[in-house]
Formats: C-alpha cells, structure tokens, sequence
C-alpha cells in the first residue's frame, strides 16, 4: 500500500465524541481581549491626545442596559475614580433573529447558546458616572453551524 493512501483524508484534528450534555456551545472561542487598546487610549487622555468628551460618550441605551443587565466589578472607573464599572455584554448572530444587538444577562447567553448557531458576545465595561466605556472583550459562543434550528425544532416537537 503506498503511503500516500495511509494519510488521513481530512487534515486537523480527529473528530470529536458528540457531547450528549450540549455544554460545548458554552465553550468561548475566538476570544479577542481589548486590554491593550484601552490602555493605549488611557494613555492617550492622559496625555491630552483625547478629550473627556471623546471617551466619556456611552450613549443612552448602553446606560440603560448597564443598569438592567449589567453585572458589578471591582474595578473603579480610570477616569473618574467615583464608582466601580459595569460589565454589558451584547449579543450578534444571524441565527438570533430579533435578539441580535441586544444588552443580555449571563442566564439569557447561556440559553441562546445551548440553542441556537454560533454568535459573537461583546463585552462592553461602562461608568454609569462619568459615560466612560470601552469594549474589552469578544468571544464566540453558540452550537455548531446548523445544529441551532435542529434543536428548537426538537424543543417545539416535545411541547406538542
């Protein structure tokens, strides 16, 4: 037998046992950390390069979505120093329908997750003080390509 037919015939890694529970969805891939952006553009405020008016421009519905689904830190704001940040996280995705663009809670991102295709979380850190924000992190949560409509068809079945 020539070697060339022994290869693999699909390169990367094999493929994986069928994770009965759904909690990959729940594993963050593509994760993409901004802290090194938002120390620049400290650094920049701090050297005049940036106005306050120019990094202190939360707008009205990131406020808002602070005060609903914002989550607490132990981080005191870095242009302020009045309160501590709040957390938003926002979710994009073709499969989410209407709920694309939108500010969730932890509980709501892991329900899309376990039931619907592959969407980006954007994590946004805002002062409700000052309107200080600054994105910090991104990530991709969600099922395999296809796999979202399986299960919510699967989900609607069981209701009848």
């Amino acid at each position: 037998m020539d070697q060339a037919d022994m290869r693999d015939p699909r390169p990367g890694p094999p493929p994986r046992a069928e994770d009965a529970t759904g909690r990959a969805a729940l594993t963050r891939r593509r994760v993409v950390d901004f802290a090194l952006r938002r120390r620049g553009v400290l650094s920049e405020l701090r050297e005049g390069g940036l106005s306050l008016r120019e990094v202190c421009d939360a707008d009205v519905y990131l406020m808002r979505a602070a005060g609903f689904h914002g989550v607490a830190t132990e981080t005191v704001c870095p242009v302020c120093r009045k309160e501590n940040l709040t957390e938003v996280s926002w979710v994009f995705g073709d499969d989410l329908g209407s709920a694309s663009g939108s500010a969730r809670g932890a509980d709501e991102i892991e329900h899309l997750a376990l039931t619907h295709d592959a969407f980006t979380v954007h994590v946004v850190e805002v002062c409700r003080s000052c309107s200080w924000n600054h994105l910090v992190l991104s990530y991709e949560l969600g099922l395999p390509e296809g796999e979202g409509r399986r299960v919510r068809r699967v989900v609607r079945q069981m209701r009848r």
